[in-house]
């Protein structure tokens, strides 16, 4: 079985194609392209919406077509179409839905439409089919901040999630305010290495009802606070140790979130995921707690963090194996939450 899949949830555009020998199977990624549109944005220190979907527009049809290139496939070859249906940029996702619809149209194939955040969940489940359950997983981007427990394939029972910024979100606007450029999560990693985490004393923030649920606003105000206060500029000595303290304490207060999370549900393993996942003192942090609790703990390859059509071709094959007898769903439509 071939399926072809799309994402185009926001400022990725990507195209894959899987194969397995049947819906129920481990597949192999024959091909998985991702085009970024960082440099589109880049000037406005954030994702401006109406420009990430005219990029879409100008961009899916030659991503597709390389995806099945490089496959070495054809689109007459492909026994399923899937597409990410949202959550995202409504005007993004439009543009990826309408594209798979017309595809799945023209060649009579099915059409599956499936969720960005569960498809990032799926992406540790390419690279190890044999992820115990039940599933703790931390799901941590630049729009999306939140905890699922997963009992089966395809349960996901959200736990937690941001009232407010997402941690991405939080990254990226310090960024911003202080002109490192975008995106912010990569910037302050790089410029923040080797800094002391330690030099600028944040407090970890905390919901007041004791919830599982994630709050970066203050937090954020708090560091802006400090920016202002404490003389930090881009071209400061103390910009390392600054950005090494903010990095830090967003990366324990997403893995406190999860050790409290585990407390509570007893998982068999962790996952994270998400584009801050390649986050590295995140990542350390994540499998030092999972290491410490004796819980299997897993993170997707980099080209997997990111947003890419390659798990959510994933996810469309486990539920495509539930109902094979799926006609093309022409009436499927996007969801910005």
């Amino acid at each position: 079985m071939l399926v072809l899949a799309i994402e185009t949830s926001c400022d990725e555009t990507s195209a894959a194609v899987l194969r397995a020998p049947d819906s129920s199977s481990l597949p192999e990624v024959l091909s998985n392209i991702v085009l970024s549109q960082d440099e589109v944005h880049a000037p406005y220190g954030g994702v401006v919406p109406e420009l990430a979907s005219r990029q879409h527009i100008k961009s899916i049809a030659a991503i597709v077509g390389e995806a099945l290139t490089r496959a070495g496939v054809g689109l007459e070859e492909i026994d399923l179409f899937a597409v990410t249906q949202g959550p995202g940029l409504i005007g993004s996702l439009l543009v990826g839905l309408s594209f798979a619809k017309g595809l799945a149209y023209y060649h009579k194939r099915p059409l599956v439409g499936v969720d960005h955040l569960e498809a990032h969940l799926e992406a540790c489940f390419l690279e190890n089919p044999a992820i115990a359950y039940p599933v703790l997983g931390l799901l941590v981007s630049g729009g999306h901040t939140a905890l699922y427990q997963m009992d089966e394939p395809l349960s996901y029972k959200l736990l937690g999630r941001t009232r407010d910024d997402a941690a991405g979100e939080a990254l990226d606007k310090i960024a911003k305010f202080l002109g490192l450029g975008y995106p912010g999560g990569p910037v302050i990693e790089k410029l923040g290495k080797g800094g002391d985490p330690k030099a600028f004393p944040f407090a970890v923030p905390r919901t007041k009802d004791r919830s599982l649920d994630f709050s970066f606003s203050g937090l954020k105000t708090g560091a802006i606070k400090i920016i202002r206060e404490g003389g930090v500029t881009k071209d400061g000595p103390r910009l390392g140790d600054f950005l090494a303290s903010f990095e830090e304490i967003v990366a324990r207060t997403l893995v406190g979130q999860v050790r409290a999370a585990a407390d509570r549900v007893q998982p068999r393993s962790l996952v994270l995921c998400g584009g801050v996942a390649r986050n590295t003192r995140l990542r350390t942090r994540f499998q030092g707690f999972a290491r410490d609790a004796g819980i299997d703990a897993y993170v997707p390859s980099p080209k997997l963090c990111t947003d890419n059509a390659a798990m959510v071709g994933a996810v469309a094959l486990k539920m495509f194996a539930r109902r094979p007898d799926r006609a093309p769903d022409l009436d499927l439509d996007a969801y910005p939450r």
